[in-house]
């Protein structure tokens, strides 16, 4: 590790699942390894690609290795889920902080993140502002948190900062999805409880463009839909009255006309008894 990290400072592992990243790996970890804070390590799990990622990787840690560590794992393609474990599995840190290997982080982020978390004990996530750039430009608006609207939308982006601890609780992200498995992993991480805050500055990039995987997500919608009521009913009864629907805006009122059609038919059914 080297001798820039302070003792006095909680280690944050930066976590970085690349997939024929090669273009824009650069700019990624050169954002985190530019932080204003000292603390840090970044993992690159290499999730089996076909392009010069890897080799781009060896390169950013040595030109990187007098301010942090950077880790480099390696295997055959798995997807992100499996990538972000391997890496998260590998991290040293208290605190975990997933970048895609296309996107960036502003320099006071993680900084401003650890101090939220050092005041209050409560905080389960720390979401930064986010800005677009590539081929769309100005502010990715994120709603503020809550329960309800977190069972209808995957609104809390990949990058935000969490406790490693929080993620051995919930068993790490579900390799089982082919998309929007960080949706699941918000629900499973916050349906108990915690509280979730949003920074003022903007201290997240997003790259847009084609193909992107939030993109090709939406191709799995039907899937994770099913795959999010087999995993957390308990969730949805409570917060939606029922399951999530294909219309997820439209879970809550679906649930209640449909319970009321029911109550409607054994109504009729006794009065024929």
């Amino acid at each position: 590790m080297s001798s820039i990290i302070k003792k006095d400072k909680p280690l944050v592992s930066v976590i970085v699942p690349v997939y024929n990243m090669q273009e824009y790996l650069d700019d990624c970890v050169n954002s985190i390894a530019e932080s204003l804070y000292p603390a840090i390590e970044i993992i690159i799990a290499d999730d089996g690609s076909q392009d010069d990622s890897y080799r781009t990787a060896m390169k950013l840690a040595e030109k990187w290795r007098q301010r942090c560590s950077i880790k480099i794992i390696r295997q055959k393609n798995q997807g992100v889920s499996s990538a972000r474990n391997n890496a998260i599995a590998a991290a040293s840190g208290e605190f975990i902080l997933p970048v895609d290997g296309d996107d960036k982080i502003s320099p006071q982020f993680i900084g401003d993140a650890v101090s939220v978390f050092l005041k209050d004990s409560k905080v389960k996530v720390v979401i930064p502002r986010a800005e677009k750039f590539g081929e769309e430009h100005g502010e990715w608006v994120l709603p503020d948190f809550s329960l309800e609207l977190l069972a209808r939308k995957n609104f809390i982006c990949a990058t935000a900062m969490y406790r490693k601890s929080d993620w051995k609780k919930v068993g790490g992200y579900c390799e089982d999805f082919k998309g929007f498995e960080d949706w699941d992993f918000w629900i499973a991480m916050l349906k108990e409880g915690g509280n979730v805050v949003k920074l003022g500055d903007i201290g997240f990039y997003y790259r847009k463009r084609k193909g992107s995987k939030r993109i090709a997500d939406r191709r799995f919608k039907k899937e994770m839909i099913s795959k999010l009521n087999q995993r957390h009913p308990e969730f949805f009864q409570r917060v939606l009255g029922g399951p999530l629907r294909f219309h997820r805006s439209w879970s809550k009122l679906f649930n209640r006309l449909e319970r009321f059609y029911i109550r409607l038919i054994h109504g009729y059914r006794a009065a024929w008894q």
